[in-house]
């Protein structure tokens, strides 16, 4: 399945993430903040598929400087931002610079772990979407060359 960062710093919410995606299938690493976070993007050997990242930790803006770690790190990496009522409008800006989407952690009468779980698929489904086309206009791009050279010969 996919390589997945959890980064919130309330233990439970962290911890309860982390098994509902591992037994989904992921593999999964957590940390407690955005230092914890933006050091494992930049330590991990292979970028993460998908960040789920708390919006609010140490700082208003630490959902921000993970978003900008993690793209940083590799643009195809999904970001999705985790907020608490009226953070709405700080995940509406990082999904403008480049997160994939944004879930409300207390909405009434919704499973949020299973809404998580169905972003997270999704998020992975447009990673593998998007590495698919770039190695294609790769390959179309190396064709290309190829016929050029032998054009000419």
């Amino acid at each position: 399945m996919g390589k997945i960062l959890v980064a919130d710093d309330e233990d439970d919410v962290r911890f309860s993430l982390e098994r509902r995606l591992r037994r989904d299938g992921h593999s999964v690493t957590i940390a407690a903040s955005q230092a914890e976070a933006s050091q494992a993007i930049e330590d991990a050997p292979v970028p993460f598929d998908v960040v789920l990242t708390d919006m609010l930790m140490e700082s208003p803006n630490s959902g921000v400087e993970v978003l900008k770690s993690a793209l940083g790190r590799d643009v195809f990496t999904e970001v999705v931002v985790l907020t608490a009522y009226g953070n709405v409008g700080n995940a509406v800006e990082c999904m403008k610079m480049g997160a994939f989407d944004y879930v409300e952690k207390n909405i009434p009468g919704v499973d949020v772990y299973e809404l998580i779980s169905i972003k997270i698929e999704q998020a992975i489904d447009r990673r593998r979407s998007s590495l698919a086309t770039v190695r294609r206009l790769e390959n179309f791009a190396k064709v290309r060359e190829f016929e050029t050279q032998n054009e000419g010969g």
